[in-house]
């Protein structure tokens, strides 16, 4: 009884105690708002932590030294069908990069950089398809002569054909594609539908997978037939306590304000990294665009004869080709107009363009 009673107090209490809590804090409201905190310019930012001195640089040497001991364990897991997942704190990019240049130089490598914001999973099984083709017609003339029949553009297969010729009966056993993908959780890997492409690509055959995470829930992408059979993970704790500044190049700073400038120097250092032609095709549209910043974007069919009658690509193929490499970096998005057609933008305010041409063009 004494037990309850004393069970009873503590309840009134603590009830007693929110109660002048809310009472007291009701009808109050903050006059702070998120956009008074004075953030840093996000190159301001990333120039501060470029500064930034490293720490442990001996042990982590020895560190490293010490993984490479185990590359050709990792060699002989691959050869037999295991797919090596990497995790640990710090970036293991260039990690997975030394082990392939180092171990793997007997196979094909590709690399799908898993932290970029987009990525075309058809145009990676058309590539990966592309190069098995290229292994079988070597190994055929070497030995029984030219494959039996001609084969169907890769390009315009179905997913499920390409993952088919992956897997298909035709590949010989030592014809193999090692894929690394860095961060294989990361944002436009993540979702349900390229998980399940990813699986059913890793239990082919003739495909060996090695993949790094980072996000602690990593393992939630994933179901048990999926870890066990189709990706058949060999985990590897690996921290290498490197610092992600390639990985980081892709994702805003939290504490960094984005301002138009900033957007529009990160458009330009991808666009330096393409061709002069890809380049020319880009200037095209944000030219259009400037001019016409209240229409839906550029009709395909007027950009390709723009591009066309200045050289700038010789077929509608090509164009696409451009058009898919700058979609996959989010420089240009599609929409369309009142009247059906598809349209071409690039989704950046007129000053951001303006800017954003001025840096390409120096």
């Amino acid at each position: 009884m004494d037990m309850n009673e004393g069970e009873d107090e503590e309840f009134g209490f603590s009830r007693n105690y929110f109660l002048a809590k809310e009472s007291k804090g009701a009808g109050k409201k903050s006059a702070h708002k998120l956009s008074d905190i004075d953030l840093v310019d996000e190159q301001e930012l990333r120039a501060a932590g470029a500064t930034i001195v490293p720490k442990h640089e001996k042990e982590i040497e020895d560190l490293m030294i010490s993984y490479k001991s185990l590359y050709p364990k990792w060699v002989f897991e691959l050869r037999c069908g295991f797919g090596l997942l990497m995790y640990g704190f710090g970036s293991k990019k260039a990690l997975i990069e030394d082990f392939a240049s180092t171990a793997l130089t007997e196979y094909s490598v590709v690399v799908i950089n898993g932290y970029l914001q987009s990525i075309n999973i058809k145009q990676v099984l058309i590539a990966l398809a592309e190069i098995l083709w290229d292994q079988l017609k070597t190994h055929r003339r070497n030995s029984l002569g030219n494959l039996s029949k001609a084969q169907q553009p890769f390009n315009s297969r179905s997913i499920d054909d390409l993952l088919a010729f992956l897997d298909g009966p035709q590949a010989e056993d030592f014809c193999f594609i090692c894929i690394i993908v860095h961060n294989i959780d990361g944002p436009a890997l993540r979702d349900s539908d390229t998980q399940q492409i990813l699986a059913r690509l890793a239990s082919c055959s003739h495909i060996r997978i090695i993949a790094s995470v980072d996000h602690v829930n990593s393992p939630l992408l994933w179901d048990k037939k999926m870890v066990h059979t189709q990706f058949n993970w060999c985990w590897y704790h690996v921290p290498t306590f490197a610092a992600y500044k390639v990985e980081g190049m892709y994702f805003p700073l939290i504490l960094a304000y984005g301002n138009t400038a900033q957007s529009a120097k990160t458009a330009a250092l991808v666009l330096q990294s393409l061709t002069p032609n890809a380049q020319g095709v880009f200037r095209v549209l944000a030219a259009y665009q400037i001019l016409h910043p209240d229409d839906e974007g550029m009709p395909m069919n007027d950009l390709y004869t723009n591009c066309r009658e200045r050289f700038l690509v010789s077929s509608q193929v090509t164009l696409n080709s451009h058009l898919t490499e700058f979609k996959d970096h989010e420089l240009v998005k599609t929409r369309r107009n009142p009247d059906g057609q598809d349209c071409l933008y690039i989704p950046l305010t007129v000053e951001a363009l303006e800017k954003l041409l001025q840096e390409i063009n120096q």
